[in-house]
């Protein structure tokens, strides 16, 4: 996998034909049974007791920011790639989700932010059991090489603990250190990140914004209802700032790589046909924007969200394009601003 994205030069588009369903519910069973340590080093207890409730900023203890991130995730104020560490996804989360709830904007979870939070009284772990899809692959070493890319029949995960780590909107190290030992076979018990949650409503605009590095989901009524990291340009292609139109919405796009639209493209390079999958350099999802060439698109390297540039498009964790794209329809205003 790649950190940057690819600007398409021509995407085709279809209609997105399911509904991202997070979790296989069937296969999620209460905690009651996980040891408080777990042996991971990690508070698995105390991730899930409410009276955890010590502020968290770059010093907590980990078991805090691990529950505060779940939470945010479940609001639609997303940390990005849940990982159990304080950084600047999880503090612009934070006070994004502040300012929803008219709290004071601190960029930690104080004691009111905290309170708001503990409404979702779900626990934010929970234990999973291994289901043949999850590790039956096929699962292939994805090539660097765009040549190499089209080559392949699709761009599936590299392996069983990247998929769970997409499924359970988590980095591959958390569910290694949540669950250490355990095997990746049918039928393992693991503990995960219990990220399922309601269905947003129908988008007014998007508004992307490349000071915070953030896309924000506002509704009709003008309230801001999603925030979610993502990187959004660079120097050589900045994020063209303006007011554009969602255009239409590709799940699973084939994408059209032109090595014509990039300043840092090979010489030798040549137009490729990429095909899909979520190692797809742009993702599993891609909105289209009336702005030609640009658009709002996952990727491979969820872990690189807001922390990377990009080549002028705005990327997003998959899971997150996909909880955007069910939300927007064409016509929908996409603001674009400092």
């Amino acid at each position: 996998m790649e950190p940057s994205d690819r600007r398409p030069s021509d995407i085709p588009f279809r209609a997105l034909r399911r509904r991202w369903l997070v979790l296989a519910c069937s296969a999620l069973l209460p905690l009651a049974a996980v040891a408080a340590e777990g042996g991971s080093g990690l508070d698995i207890a105390a991730v899930n007791d409410a009276a955890t409730m010590t502020v968290v900023d770059a010093q907590a203890d980990p078991a805090a920011i691990l529950r505060a991130q779940i939470l945010l995730d479940r609001a639609y104020f997303s940390p990005g790639e849940i990982d159990g560490r304080f950084g600047s996804n999880t503090r612009i989360a934070i006070e994004g989700f502040q300012r929803r709830h008219d709290l004071e904007v601190t960029g930690q979870v104080d004691d009111a932010t905290w309170k708001a939070l503990n409404g979702d009284a779900s626990q934010p772990l929970t234990s999973y059991t291994l289901e043949p899809a999850d590790v039956g692959g096929p699962f292939h070493k994805i090539p660097a090489d765009m040549a190499a890319k089209a080559k392949l029949d699709a761009l599936g995960y590299g392996s069983a603990i990247e998929a769970l780590g997409e499924k359970f909107h988590a980095s591959p190290a958390l569910l290694r250190q949540l669950n250490p030992g355990a095997s990746l076979k049918a039928g393992e018990r693991w503990t995960v990140p219990d990220v399922a949650y309601a269905a947003l409503p129908k988008a007014g605009k998007v508004v992307v914004s490349k000071s915070d590095s953030v896309v924000r989901l506002v509704d009709e009524a003008g309230a801001t209802v999603a925030q979610w990291p993502a990187s959004t340009g660079s120097q050589h292609d900045p994020l063209p700032i303006g007011e554009w139109k969602i255009e239409g919405v590709a799940s699973e796009p084939v994408f059209h790589y032109n090595p014509d639209l990039f300043g840092d493209a090979d010489a030798t390079d040549k137009k490729a046909q990429i095909p899909p999958g979520p190692n797809n350099p742009a993702g599993v999802v891609w909105i289209d924007l009336s702005k030609p060439h640009y658009g709002i698109h996952g990727t491979p390297e969820p872990s690189m969200i807001g922390k990377t540039q990009s080549h002028g498009c705005i990327r997003m964790t998959n899971w997150s394009a996909r909880a955007l794209a069910d939300a927007v329809a064409p016509g929908v205003a996409a603001v674009l601003q400092e």
